[in-house]
């Protein structure tokens, strides 16, 4: 029998060593809202975090003599969680959308495309190009390379190329990356 552990779920979580369970002698200890108490032998750091009634956290165990602090456990690991959803919510990852051309495409098709491909480069998305090339069109790649430049100088306002159209098998693939030059001058 063959047992998977799930490892995401494990590097996720960090441990606190938390009141007996913090061996160093010395501590500089912190209050609540973070402010320095000063320096402490470990038994006065539990006296005084019983005495306020919650618990002692080691916060830097690395440093020397390593930082804890004195708050509610529980409270310490919300305000944990509340910053790691501030930090995702800032941080913007771009993705990369895909649009599709064939190499006979009708003119409204491809100004649709187009208009689809200058939305994800306003997202701050990188857009890969693909014409696809079905049975006996690979005969004719020109008519592929002249779709895939008309759509390219369409972009450009908007997109640098980050990848030149090269085959791929029966696909010729482009890959633009938004111009955030041009961005930061139709803001001002």
């Amino acid at each position: 029998m063959i047992r998977r552990f799930n490892k995401k779920k494990q590097d996720n979580r960090k441990f606190y060593r938390i009141n007996e369970r913090i061996f160093a002698s010395n501590l500089r200890v912190l209050d609540a809202e973070g402010k320095q108490i000063g320096i402490l032998t470990r038994f006065d750091a539990l006296q005084k975090a019983k005495e306020l009634g919650v618990d002692l956290v080691e916060v830097a165990p690395m440093a020397n003599p390593p930082v804890v602090r004195i708050i509610d456990f529980k409270k310490f690991l919300y305000q944990e969680s509340k910053k790691k959803n501030e930090e995702k919510k800032r941080s913007k990852v771009s993705e990369t959308k895909e649009i599709r051309l064939g190499p006979f495409m009708n003119d409204h098709d491809l100004r649709t495309m187009i208009r689809r491909g200058t939305g994800f480069l306003e997202d701050n998305d990188k857009v890969r190009l693909i014409v696809k090339f079905m049975g006996r069109q690979i005969a004719h790649p020109e008519f592929g390379e002249k779709l895939m430049q008309k759509v390219i100088s369409a972009l450009s306002p908007f997109s640098k190329p980050e990848r030149e159209p090269h085959f791929e098998g029966k696909q010729l693939i482009a890959i633009l990356s938004p111009d955030k030059k041009n961005k930061n001058e139709k803001k001002d």
